[in-house]
């Protein structure tokens, strides 16, 4: 019974929470898009979908050390993977520090990564719309096919 009580009455966790509220959410409770987010507000590279240099995530800790590297690793993905920076991608010369400086050369086999994956995107977006199409003209046929069969139905039951 001590034990229960000795539980229930610590202070510290009430006050913890007090100076957490105080000082900002570490990074670690971020989510990637949320990081992204931040990344694009704060960095020129990741606001203008620049192609970024090789090393970018050494560049972040180094600028914010108590970045979780799990969540930020998400958030580059999710950056490197959209459409716009593949684009880019597709047609750059050269790559990009977090302030946009100019750095290393973008390499051949890099941008016609950027084209591959982009050809694949709307190959899988293409094959999409037409299963779509077509699940909406099967809908249709066999909507229309009730009816003719209820017309039908309803024709020979007036008869008998």
């Amino acid at each position: 019974m001590k034990s229960m009580n000795t539980s229930l009455t610590p202070q510290p966790p009430v006050t913890e929470p007090d100076t957490a509220a105080s000082t900002p959410a570490p990074a670690a409770a971020q989510s990637p898009r949320s990081l992204l987010k931040q990344l694009q507000t704060q960095f020129p590279a990741f606001r203008d979908f620049l192609p970024l240099s090789i090393g970018i995530d050494k560049q972040l800790l180094a600028v914010m050390p108590d970045l979780d590297r799990k969540t930020m690793r998400t958030a580059l993905g999710i950056h490197t993977g959209s459409l716009r920076y593949l684009k880019v991608m597709e047609k750059a010369k050269v790559r990009h520090d977090l302030d946009g400086k100019p750095g290393a050369e973008v390499t051949d086999t890099h941008r016609a990564h950027a084209t591959q994956v982009l050809q694949e995107r709307y190959k899988k977006e293409a094959e999409r719309k037409k299963a779509e199409r077509e699940a909406k003209a099967a809908e249709e046929a066999a909507r229309v096919r009730a009816d003719k069969l209820n017309q039908l139905a309803a024709k020979f039951s007036k008869k008998g």
